[in-house]
């Protein structure tokens, strides 16, 4: 119907022949037949069908694994304080006066890694699949895992730990989450909280397996043991079935690898909003790890080794599955760039809490401290990815989101060693703990200019329309003037 209008169009306007006129059609009929119609009916439709429909079934068990990977990854990482003092223990003495500082690297590079990779694992999911890339991170985690259970100094540690284990973390962390979309849609957010809720449950249970653990059968027997973690890891990644077709812009142009444009996204990058968001929340996190490393030492200081310090970081891992179910439900309530005041309150109250921890005298202040931590850190997490949609569009999200995980790699794996390197030469956390709150802060300030700016492009964007609607409007009003004096000059000569 369209071509047909069109076509009866022409020949009223005329100044084209008939013939060379339907030939040009039957080209662009016959251009249409071949490469459209297999986009409109044979893929989406297959989409459509594995897309939409399953919503559970194997589904579930993919959501499992996944829940799996996000628990036994950050887990490990959040509980990096307890192996943070048998490693001290282990590899250096009391004589050492760079001893924190050094030690620190080992899990500031580990969770580094983990966020400084994203960009790059985004780009093997996208070639390779989520399968592959998840079985051979959890592979080369677990290789990294079990050669730090024989190391002997903290040199290769750095190695082993910070940077093949964490690298094999973030390639098998990656594709659990966007394996997701291939068996939920209208439970996408469902299934996202649950998943994310792993990390909690890991970071509750860990600390007390690896207290136990440690003392029973030492640091290298311990890592061994969590090796299990990362060979379960391993097999739940077979579980990774793809069910979305490959993109048509691909087999149209018969290359197996996505053009580099959808590779490395460079128009997100032209928000100015996004260009806020993305240096403001690394600006804000070179604190942000320093509590789940040196907590522990400090509380053991503090309060003696007799303390029940697991305590703390079971606190924080409650409190953040609770924040991430509480805001995320907020959150669909608040429209627009408002969500990031929400991003903003949690920085400045992880900042303050952070100040408090040297404050804290009693046991049970810094508990009370390490569970509004933990529900703003909660808060934190869970809106990045709807944060991330409504600055740079849905269909740009991951990339955001990649892009700004790997800023956020530097920040997390400074910290802690500025706060080591602090610890051994005032002889003890006070200053360290309050320059770690200022980052925060001063982040979440930064993030105040974004609905600003937001609004500001609105504005903006709204003024261009109305210019644009003017300008269309005089020309409309030109035209019939012209018409108008166009069909009195008719009239006169009749006449």
């Amino acid at each position: 119907m369209p071509d047909g209008d069109a076509a009866g169009k022409d020949e009223v306007l005329g100044g084209v022949p008939a013939e060379a006129r339907r030939t040009e059609e039957d080209k662009k009929e016959n251009w249409d037949t071949k490469v459209t119609v297999p986009e409109q009916t044979a893929a989406p439709a297959a989409e459509d069908v594995e897309f939409v429909h399953p919503e559970g079934g194997w589904g579930w068990l993919v959501m499992l694994a996944a829940m799996w990977c996000n628990g036994s990854v950050f887990g490990i990482q959040n509980a990096f304080g307890i192996l943070f003092l048998s490693l001290l223990r282990e590899f250096g003495s009391e004589d050492d006066d760079d001893l924190r500082f050094r030690t620190a690297w080992v899990g500031s590079l580990s969770m580094g890694m983990i966020f400084f990779c994203s960009p790059i694992v985004s780009v093997f999911t996208d070639i390779l699949g989520c399968r592959i890339t998840a079985v051979g991170g959890a592979a080369v985690g677990l290789v990294g895992l079990l050669a730090s259970s024989f190391v002997t100094s903290l040199g290769p540690m750095y190695f082993t730990y910070g940077i093949v284990f964490a690298c094999g973390c973030s390639f098998a962390y990656q594709p659990s989450l966007v394996i997701l979309g291939h068996y939920f849609k209208r439970r996408l957010g469902l299934v996202n909280g649950i998943v994310t809720a792993g990390s909690s449950i890991f970071t509750i249970t860990l600390p007390f397996v690896l207290s136990g653990l440690l003392e029973k059968v030492g640091l290298q027997n311990t890592m061994r043991v969590l090796c299990i973690l990362m060979f379960v890891l391993m097999l739940a990644g077979f579980t990774y079935k793809p069910l979305l077709p490959v993109k048509s812009t691909n087999t149209q142009t018969g290359r197996k690898c996505p053009p580099m444009s959808q590779v490395f996204n460079i128009n997100i990058w032209k928000s100015l909003g996004y260009r806020i968001w993305a240096f403001g929340i690394p600006a804000a996190l070179y604190g942000y790890f320093v509590p789940y490393v040196h907590l522990m030492k400090h509380v053991e200081e503090r309060f003696g080794p007799e303390a029940n310090k697991e305590v703390l970081l079971m606190c924080i891992g409650i409190t953040s599955g609770v924040g991430r179910l509480i805001f995320g439900r907020v959150a669909d309530y608040v429209n627009g760039v408002n969500k990031v005041y929400l991003q903003v309150t949690s920085f400045f109250v992880i900042g303050l809490m952070s100040m408090m921890i040297p404050l804290c005298n009693i046991f049970g202040g810094l508990i009370a401290v390490c569970l509004l931590m933990g529900l703003f850190d909660g808060c934190f997490i869970c809106i990045m990815a709807p944060i991330a949609s409504e600055l740079v569009g849905a269909n740009h999200v991951s990339q955001a989101i990649g892009f700004l995980l790997g800023l956020m790699s530097v920040p997390m794996t400074v910290g802690p060693p500025i706060a080591g390197f602090l610890r051994d030469r005032l002889g003890n956390y006070d200053v360290a703990f309050y320059l770690a709150g200022i980052p925060p802060i001063f982040g979440g300030t930064l993030l105040c200019l974004i609905p600003w700016v937001e609004a500001r492009r609105k504005r903006g964007k709204e003024e261009v329309l109305n210019k644009e609607q003017d300008v269309t409007q005089k020309m409309i009003e030109h035209e019939k003037a012209q018409e108008d004096a166009q069909q009195c000059k008719t009239g006169e000569s009749v006449l």
